[in-house]
């Protein structure tokens, strides 16, 4: 299967399916993935396949590639709707990264302040008080949830170190609704484990999850790229459909995309 792996700091525009025109911020090296989730989706490639030795990059390189590439494209007549870091794994984990979103809103600020700054993290890193707080500065902080069932995420998600799921609800709910839930639905089987997340085992717990952290919004998405392993298929939009409608009882806002 083909995965995507970015070779500079940033990356795009591209057209973002929940989020516009997104100039990309990748925080990890460049030509491999560092990442403290190993899921078997993921559009960058399993982490033993993509290991690198390039060194990750500083702030200053991203913000020095940051201008350029905004001056650039304001030459092409071209304003991103967001600043959203993504790319080759987990950007929290960039040792620099409060930091980096401190001086990339500086950047914004001056370069092109219509655009929103947005973060697509697995949120596994959020136990930190450094990690929380720079993830405050961003206006769309999207954290990843993908169920509340330890089984199922040492499956599919598969965490590279320490990761309990009630303390990272918890720690959801510590940013009092300022953050936006990401969620991957999907089918399929795995190594003989059922990968349907959209009955009732998994989400009568994922909504009362909801209901504890209450957050701005969900984002309920399914498979669009290629995976790394086989066997995954996407939710059933009536399935996804349905999830949505129980979450909206909740009052919380929900974008569907299939």
């Amino acid at each position: 299967m083909s995965t995507i792996i970015y070779d500079s700091p940033i990356f795009g525009p591209v057209h973002s399916r929940r989020l516009g025109i997104s100039l990309g911020i990748n925080l990890l090296p460049k030509g491999g993935k560092l990442c403290s989730f190993d899921c078997i989706y993921c559009e960058c490639g399993l982490n033993s396949e993509r290991r690198t030795k390039n060194p990750l990059p500083t702030a200053d390189e991203v913000v020095e590639a940051l201008k350029n590439k905004l001056q650039a494209l304001r030459q092409e007549g071209i304003v991103p709707d967001v600043l959203t870091f993504a790319g080759n794994g987990e950007p929290t984990l960039n040792p620099h990264f409060p930091e980096i979103v401190d001086r990339v809103r500086e950047v914004r600020d001056k370069e092109c302040p219509s655009a929103k700054m947005s973060i697509l993290s697995n949120a596994t890193q959020i136990r930190r008080p450094e990690i929380r707080e720079a993830l405050l500065h961003f206006d769309n902080n999207i954290l990843k949830l993908d169920t509340v069932c330890p089984i199922y995420i040492n499956n599919v998600d598969r965490p590279q170190g320490h990761y309990d799921v009630e303390e990272q609800i918890r720690c959801l709910e510590s940013f009092g609704g300022r953050c936006i839930i990401q969620t991957m639905l999907m089918r399929g089987e795995y190594k003989g484990f059922d990968l349907d997340n959209t009955g009732e085992r998994y989400i009568g717990p994922y909504i009362e999850a909801l209901r504890r952290i209450k957050p701005r919004a969900v984002m309920l998405y399914t498979l669009d790229r290629e995976t790394p392993v086989g066997g995954l298929e996407k939710a059933a939009p009536e399935a996804m459909e349905a999830i949505a409608d129980r979450i909206r009882q909740l009052g919380i806002e929900v974008s569907v995309s299939y």
